[in-house]
């Protein structure tokens, strides 16, 4: 690799990082527009016109808070959860392909920081790593609540990471690939050979499953339960202040960006959009794949908060028994019924 490709891709992660965050940032402001609307009342309108300096309120809050580390606590990891957190919920974006490859000046520039042959397991194994920051600030801030909060999320997480893992198994075998690039490419425009190209259109119980996990991988209501207030305090992160919870509340919204990234590339085409042959000129197809990608995160951020003002939170057994007798039934059900239409239709 020349220098020169050392410094796009350093300059490319820089700016994945930034809007990771950026969109985390704004994604606590739209939430509370979002829940102000469902609840017909204005939400924040004081910082700044419509309130959209809300956000950087918030966080020179979380920066100037005094930090306590409770005295029975373990400090090396009431240190290390939410530092875990967050690192595992940053590193999660970096097999995305965020568009085509632009070309400026002779060189072609690769919208994706590594196209690893096996990105789909990449994105398992960092979503399981993530349970381990929630894990391990449970337990070692010493309080009752934190430590069945943690458990709570271990066993949540472990229950749905099987459904999620057999929703994408009959993924697999639609698209037979485990590279994010390829399935990407595999769904290019919207329409071809007598049906849809994108993978929600082949796999429509297996998107179901995925998104239902995806909820659950999050955190996210109803699936909150390692954080129930009526229950917990505060679950895991009862004994947190200042940045170290701010770290597990911005890891939570990033890990709801880069799932609909995920969501976006594996069945609703990725960069891809309808009539974009129709488009003559490759870097402004590029340049409006990135724009279709990004609309169809936003969507999913959005849907993502509707639950969560909608939907009342579920009891653990119903949690249970959705995750063990529903979701992992239909997901083996979804990879025989794909394994017998893909034969069927090979023959």
């Amino acid at each position: 690799m020349e220098l020169a490709d050392i410094i796009i891709k350093f300059v490319l992660v820089v700016i994945i990082f930034a809007i990771s965050l950026l969109i985390a940032l704004y994604s606590t402001y739209a939430e509370r527009k979002v829940a102000a609307f469902f609840q017909d009342r204005l939400g924040p309108n004081r910082a700044g016109p419509w309130g959209i300096l809300q956000p950087f309120a918030d966080g020179g809050k979380m920066f100037l808070k005094e930090e306590i580390i409770p005295a029975s606590a373990s400090k090396f990891l009431f240190i290390a959860g939410p530092s875990l957190s967050i690192f595992t919920a940053c590193i999660g974006s970096a097999v995305i392909p965020w568009g085509q490859k632009l070309v400026i000046a002779g060189h072609t520039i690769d919208l994706q920081v590594t196209d690893i042959n096996v990105g789909i397991l990449y994105i398992l194994g960092v979503v399981s790593l993530g349970v381990y920051g929630v894990m391990i600030g449970g337990w070692a801030s010493n309080n009752k609540y934190s430590l069945l909060g943690a458990i709570r999320a271990a066993s949540q997480n472990i229950s749905y990471e099987i459904s999620m893992g057999l929703a994408i198994i009959a993924l697999l075998l639609v698209t037979g690939t485990l590279s994010l690039r390829q399935i990407a490419e595999q769904q290019h425009g919207f329409w071809a050979h007598g049906w849809f190209t994108w993978n929600f259109f082949k796999q429509p119980l297996g998107f179901l499953l995925f998104i239902v996990c995806a909820f659950a991988e999050t955190n996210r209501t109803p699936f909150d339960l390692p954080e129930c207030e009526t229950e917990l305090i505060g679950g895991y992160h009862t004994e947190y202040s200042s940045m170290k919870l701010g770290f597990y509340l911005f890891s939570e919204y990033i890990n709801m960006f880069v799932s609909g990234a995920v969501m976006a590339t594996l069945y609703f085409g990725g960069y891809n959009f309808p009539f974009m042959d129709m488009i003559h000129s490759p870097n402004l197809v590029a340049i409006l794949g990135v724009v279709a990608l990004f609309a169809k995160v936003f969507f999913f951020i959005f849907f993502f908060m509707w639950v969560r003002w909608t939907i009342p939170r579920f009891r653990y057994d119903q949690l249970m028994d959705l995750g063990w007798k529903a979701l992992i039934p239909l997901a083996i059900a979804n990879i025989v019924i794909t394994g017998i239409v893909i034969t069927f239709l090979n023959r």
